[in-house]
C-alpha cells in the first residue's frame, strides 16, 4: 500500500513540474497551448490560489516533495489548550484574577504542564475576558430567548477560492443557529439556488432535532430569494423553503432589509468559523471540509466554552431528558 501510495505522489509530483515548466513559459510569452494564466488553470482543474502557492513552494525549495499539495488542518486543532484547563481558566478570569495569578493556581496542579500566562491571556483575549469591568457582575445574562427552539437563525455564508486543493466553480455554508442555546449546525453546498438550500436546512433541522432534542417554533433569514419569495409574497407555498417550513408547522420571519444586525447571532457564528476553520486553512476536498466541519460542530456545541454564555457550552442550556 505504501509503495502504491510513494508512486502515486511521485507521478503527481512529476506532473505538477512539468505544469510549473508550462507555467513559465507562459510568464515569457514563449508557451504555444496556453495564452493566459487562466486558460492554464482553467484547464488543469487548478486553483489559481493554490497553484501560486506551489509554484512559490517550489522555488524556495527545489523539492520534487514540495510540488505536492499540502492540506493544512483548521487552527482550532493546533492552538487548543485542553477544554478542561480553558474552562478552569475563564472561571478563575471571571473571578477577576489575572494572568500570573491564574498561572500560579494552575502550576500548583499541572506543574510544568501549565500554560504560560501568555496563554492565559490568548485564551481569556477569545472569550473577550481580557479586560474586566472595573466592578464584575455577577448577573446572569439577559436572555431574550427563553427556552431552545424558539427562535433559529439561518443564513448562508461564501466561502473564497483555495479553502480546498480541489477546484470548485463556487463553495457555500449554510448555517442555522439556536438564538437561546447557541446550538448550530452547518452544511456545505454547491450553490444557493432554493431547492439546494431547502434540502440542506432541512438536514441541519434533523441533525439537531435528533441530537438535541430542540423542535423549532420560528427561523428567522434574511430577504434573499434562497430563502423564500417575501414577506407579502401571495405565492409561498410555490417557493421550496417556505414550503418546507409550512409543512413542518415552522413559522418564517424575515430581518429588516439593509440590517443584519437582526440575524446577530448567526453573523457572529460566521465569524467564530472563520477563525476557527477557515482563515488560513486548506482542505483537499469538500469531502474533507464536510468531516472536519462536522468534527467542529461536536466540539464547539458540547466542548467550546461560549462567551455570550457566560463561559458556558451551548449544550448546558439544553433541557435534560
Amino acid at each position: 500500500m505504501q509503495k502504491s501510495d510513494n508512486l502515486i505522489s511521485k507521478t503527481l509530483a512529476r506532473k505538477m513540474l512539468s505544469c510549473v515548466e508550462e507555467y513559465e513559459l507562459i510568464k515569457q510569452g514563449k508557451n504555444n497551448r496556453f495564452k493566459t494564466v487562466q486558460d492554464f488553470c482553467k484547464y488543469n482543474r487548478f486553483s489559481r490560489q493554490n497553484f501560486l502557492k506551489i509554484y512559490r513552494r517550489y522555488q524556495n525549495e527545489g523539492t520534487l516533495e514540495s510540488l505536492l499539495p499540502q492540506k493544512r488542518g483548521p487552527k482550532y486543532k493546533t492552538r487548543r489548550t485542553d477544554i478542561k484547563i480553558e474552562n478552569e481558566i475563564i472561571i478563575l478570569r471571571q473571578k477577576g484574577n489575572n494572568r500570573y495569578e491564574i498561572h500560579e493556581v494552575l502550576k500548583k496542579e499541572l506543574r510544568e504542564f501549565a500554560p504560560s500566562p501568555s496563554s492565559i491571556y490568548n485564551i481569556c483575549k477569545r472569550y473577550g475576558l481580557n479586560k474586566l469591568k472595573k466592578q464584575q457582575k455577577q448577573e446572569r445574562r439577559k436572555i431574550i430567548m427563553q427556552r431552545a427552539g424558539e427562535l433559529a437563525h439561518i443564513d448562508c455564508h461564501y466561502l473564497s477560492k483555495g479553502i480546498t486543493i480541489k477546484d470548485y466553480p463556487k463553495l457555500y455554508l449554510v448555517a442555522i443557529v439556536d438564538g437561546y442555546s447557541r446550538i448550530a449546525w452547518v452544511e456545505v453546498i454547491e450553490d444557493i439556488k432554493s431547492l439546494t438550500v431547502m434540502f440542506s436546512v432541512l438536514r441541519c433541522i434533523n441533525m439537531i432535532t435528533n441530537r438535541y432534542k430542540i423542535h423549532f417554533e420560528t427561523v428567522m433569514t434574511d430577504n434573499g430569494a434562497e430563502f423564500g419569495s417575501g414577506k407579502d409574497a401571495d405565492n409561498k407555498m410555490d417557493h421550496p423553503f417556505e414550503r418546507m417550513l409550512y409543512e413542518m408547522g415552522i413559522k418564517h420571519k424575515y430581518t429588516k432589509p439593509y440590517r443584519p444586525q437582526t440575524n446577530g447571532k448567526v453573523e457572529r457564528f460566521w465569524k467564530t468559523i472563520n477563525e476557527d476553520m477557515i482563515e488560513d486553512a486548506c482542505y483537499e476536498d469538500i469531502e474533507d471540509l464536510r468531516n472536519e466541519l462536522l468534527e467542529y460542530l461536536i466540539y464547539y456545541n458540547e466542548h467550546r466554552p461560549h462567551q455570550g454564555l457566560d463561559g458556558k457550552m451551548p449544550i448546558d442550556f439544553i433541557p435534560k431528558s
